[in-house]
């Protein structure tokens, strides 16, 4: 495979192989605070967008105790969720993948270097882009078409990167330094060894046990992260370990436990935030029976919009 770059109005998109040889950790802090965020008050009378940058975060936080920084990246997060860039249809599934909670159990801040593993049309890039940007960086990693044997799956993925890299050209003050890498999922590579504070992904790891793929996935993504580093996985959670060719799109805890700690992970924390004990998964189409697909159509789709989407384990790694 060719390493190439290719710098749009938004963002940058580049092979494995090239990010790997770029050096993010030197990435320059933003001038200036977003538009969009420049609402918060910060008890002197100066808006965010009035105060200045250091290289390392606004000058005010130094003097922050880790109580009053916590409070105050929380308050920077909620504001992201009311941005105007965010699609309605996004917003409106709030109530159910619940960011704030979630990305605040993952530990993600404003100063955090940031990969997140598959993030599809932009659910939560429209929001950690923005966010972790601040002071940190956000790379989206996403399938490499040309590295895919069916030419389907090309297709589909070429489609879906395109889609992402629109979405953030579209909005470069909000997007404007978030990167999208392409990788080979059958040998990841994240970038740089050691590069990244986190990793997140949403509702992945059943696809890539049904393509044989996920414990080279979550090698890739233990060696991104640096030593202490945290990796978030959300999954629908079965309610008990599912076979190897199971296409439900549930997994069991258990499972996707075994897959992190044989990649190296100790398991730090779990969170009951995305539960919903309304979920019976016995679905005739799985998992995409439930909203927001509803892959029965009008079929009984009062019912499952009363039961709401899935019911997702929420975990927390640490690379010791």
């Amino acid at each position: 495979m060719k390493p190439y770059h290719l710098l749009t109005a938004a963002g940058l998109l580049v092979t494995a192989n090239a990010f790997a040889q770029h050096d993010h950790a030197a990435a320059p802090a933003a001038d200036t605070v977003p538009k969009a965020m420049c609402g918060m008050d910060h008890g002197d009378g100066k808006k965010a967008c009035d105060m200045p940058m250091d290289g390392k975060g606004m000058k005010h936080e130094k003097g922050m105790t880790p109580e009053m920084m916590a409070a105050h990246h929380r308050e920077m997060l909620q504001d992201i969720l009311k941005g105007d860039w965010r699609d309605p249809k996004n917003t409106a599934r709030d109530k159910y993948r619940h960011p704030l909670e979630t990305l605040s159990f993952f530990g993600t801040s404003p100063h955090s270097k940031v990969i997140e593993i598959w993030p599809g049309g932009g659910w939560y890039s429209e929001i950690i882009a923005p966010y972790a940007t601040k002071h940190g960086s956000y790379t989206g990693a996403v399938n490499n078409p040309a590295t895919l044997e069916k030419e389907s799956s090309k297709a589909y993925y070429a489609k879906q990167n395109q889609t992402l890299r629109d979405k953030f050209a579209a909005k470069p003050e909000i997007y404007g330094k978030a990167v999208l890498l392409e990788f080979d999922p059958a040998k990841p590579v994240f970038g740089a060894p050691g590069s990244a504070d986190a990793v997140l992904t949403f509702r992945n790891v059943h696809n890539w046990r049904m393509s044989k793929q996920a414990e080279g996935m979550f090698a890739g993504f233990f060696a991104a992260l640096k030593k202490g580093g945290t990796l978030g996985v959300v999954e629908h959670r079965a309610a008990k370990d599912v076979a190897d060719d199971d296409k439900s799109g549930y997994v069991s805890e258990a499972q996707v436990i075994a897959l992190a700690i044989k990649a190296g992970f100790r398991l730090d924390a779990r969170s009951e935030v995305n539960a919903n004990p309304k979920d019976t998964k016995d679905y005739p189409g799985g998992v995409w029976t439930l909203p927001p697909t509803y892959g029965q159509g009008d079929k009984d789709r009062a019912k499952y919009e009363a039961i709401g989407e899935s019911d997702r384990m929420t975990l927390r790694f640490v690379k010791p």
